[in-house]
């Protein structure tokens, strides 16, 4: 049952609570890529005005959404978004995940992570660090931007144009290295060949000395919002070099994929 059929029939909510349409209003929230108004969820889901502006008042109050552009329309807000980034952070099936990881670097023999998209910024979810003495010590939990890292610019090729530009268009695209894109037409250039190739490298955009491959976790519908990716110091991986990891780097992606299904099976 989708939460819209949830929400269109009372009767189908579990308890018939306000607490349960609630969060039903905010399954149907959570999967949206845009702006959303008033106005455009009474016509998808086709529930009087008067409740759904009340249900609104009430995620509003509590900083779960929040108005955006005009005043008139909304996105999520800040205590929401935290929420899904510290049940991320702290999935129970984070164990069998981090085995994965493990794994990838024994074969491998660099540092290698998986990461989510929050905003215009790239967040590790878990990492594993490489024995080798040389390395880049990046704890999960730390942000980096999507423009200039493997895994964002994976999550960037996702989004319609239109949906970059409201991401990244509100400020210049801030120079970190020599390398970094600093320019939308620059950065639409890469995203079209990540499309092309599947793989997004970052050759020390976001530090110097710092090269990172990384591939999406694939889903069988919609966007995939986990990537994986290893990092080495440029001394011991080029960028053609990284080209060999990356079967065992789909392997590891494919491995995630799995792990997510069976925790998450079909409702």
């Amino acid at each position: 049952m989708t939460a819209i059929a949830s929400i269109a029939d009372d009767q189908k909510i579990d308890g018939n609570t306000p607490t349960m349409r609630l969060f039903a209003l905010l399954e149907v929230i959570a999967q949206k890529d845009q702006f959303f108004s008033l106005q455009s969820l009474v016509e998808e889901l086709s529930l009087p005005k008067p409740t759904l502006h009340r249900m609104l008042q009430q995620l509003e109050g509590a900083g779960m959404i929040q108005r955006d552009g005009d005043g008139r329309q909304y996105s999520t807000g800040l205590r929401l978004r935290r929420m899904a980034q510290n049940l991320l952070l702290n999935n129970t099936v984070h164990g069998a995940r981090h085995a994965v990881l493990r794994q990838l670097v024994d074969e491998v023999g660099e540092s290698c992570n998986i990461t989510t998209c929050v905003g215009s910024e790239v967040l590790y979810l878990d990492r594993v660090e490489t024995a080798a003495p040389l390395r880049f010590y990046l704890h999960p939990g730390s942000r980096v931007p999507v423009h200039c890292s493997a895994s964002g610019k994976l999550f960037l090729a996702q989004m319609t144009p239109s949906q970059r530009r409201r991401l990244l268009g509100h400020s210049a695209l801030e120079k970190y290295t020599h390398k970094t894109l600093t320019t939308a037409e620059l950065l639409e250039i890469e995203i079209e060949r990540v499309r092309r190739d599947g793989y997004a490298m970052d050759d020390e955009e976001f530090l110097p000395g710092l090269l990172c491959v990384a591939v999406l976790v694939p889903i069988e519908q919609g966007k995939s919002n986990m990537a994986v990716a290893i990092q080495a110091p440029i001394v011991r991986m080029t960028a053609e070099k990284s080209l060999q990891c990356l079967p065992a780097l789909q392997r590891a992606a494919k491995a995630l994929a799995a792990i997510e299904v069976s925790n998450n099976p079909p409702l």
